[in-house]
């Protein structure tokens, strides 16, 4: 698997597991070894997925060194400020039984995010983790973040798939070194995704399925990706793209289906906003399955 060098140095797996959705401890610790035991070395949680320490036991278990596992979680919309963020994050270690983060993200561009910036300074300048950044960031809320801070965020992860390709923000991006890294990257399977013409012969040219066609266009592009799978083959399926390379015409091909919009997570409306800071602490902390992501 292909790693990427951040804007502050640091080499990141660029394809991990997500766990979005699987607020069962047992499947989502097999879940991870599953990935862990295929290749996979970047795995991807949230304080409000409720999975926390399931990954945390999963990592354990694997036998793995801890320094082998690029390991990223996320603070939420009720913890946002200064030191609601760091108490957060000091749960978020405890669940995972570690003592740093890889990658510690602000999971939403709402309440006192400036506040959790600082406190994610001063965790990265202490050594508690070794990267930081953010997620659904669209380019106001991204450039007002940099210029009003010192540490620019070497990751943003957003909604990326092939339907809704986020050009304009990954311009952005690239001017200040940001890694995208995509999340929901089959779209959730809407848009017939699993089984899209397009998608769906250049595949067969390949001999791999239209979920392969889309995860090595995104490893061609530069992205992270982070498939959720709890299937064991699935997950095998999601790794096994190293043996072939999508043209320059197959490449322009799912270009040509972004549709430039969100499907998934719209979140500069406001009727996001408000559903979204209207999630029950409770129902955060034992695993938020309505974040639309």
């Amino acid at each position: 698997m292909t790693s990427l060098t951040l804007n502050n140095g640091i080499s990141m797996p660029q394809q991990g597991l997500g766990v979005f959705q699987i607020p069962d401890a047992a499947e989502c610790r097999q879940s991870v070894l599953s990935a862990l035991e295929t290749g996979y070395r970047l795995i991807d949680t949230a304080a409000c997925y409720g999975n926390e320490r399931a990954v945390g036991e999963a990592v354990k278990r694997s036998g793995l060194p801890r320094e082998a596992v690029f390991l990223t979680s996320k603070v939420w919309i009720q913890d946002a400020g200064y030191e609601k963020t760091l108490a957060s994050f000091e749960k978020t270690l405890d669940n995972l039984g570690t003592d740093y983060l890889d990658l510690y993200l602000i999971h939403m561009p709402y309440g006192d995010y400036h506040g959790s910036w600082r406190a994610m300074e001063t965790l990265l300048q202490a050594g508690r983790v070794r990267a930081i950044g953010v997620c659904n960031f669209l380019p106001d809320r991204l450039v007002d973040l940099i210029l009003t801070h010192s540490v620019v965020p070497a990751v943003n992860q957003i909604e990326l798939h092939p339907f809704c390709q986020q050009q304009a923000l990954r311009q952005v991006m690239a001017a200040y070194h940001i890694q995208p890294m995509a999340w929901a990257p089959f779209a959730e399977g809407q848009g017939n995704l699993f089984h899209h013409p397009v998608l769906s012969a250049i595949g067969q040219a390949h001999g791999k399925t239209p979920a392969q066609v889309v995860l090595r266009w995104l490893r061609q592009e530069g992205i992270v990706a982070i498939p959720k799978s709890v299937h064991p083959q699935r997950i095998w399926e999601n790794w096994d793209i190293e043996d072939f390379t999508l043209s320059p015409g197959e490449l322009t091909q799912i270009r040509a289906l972004d549709q430039n919009r969100s499907w998934i997570l719209d979140v500069p409306n406001l009727t996001e906003v408000y559903r979204l800071h209207n999630i029950p602490v409770s129902q955060m902390r034992w695993g938020c399955t309505d974040l639309g992501m």
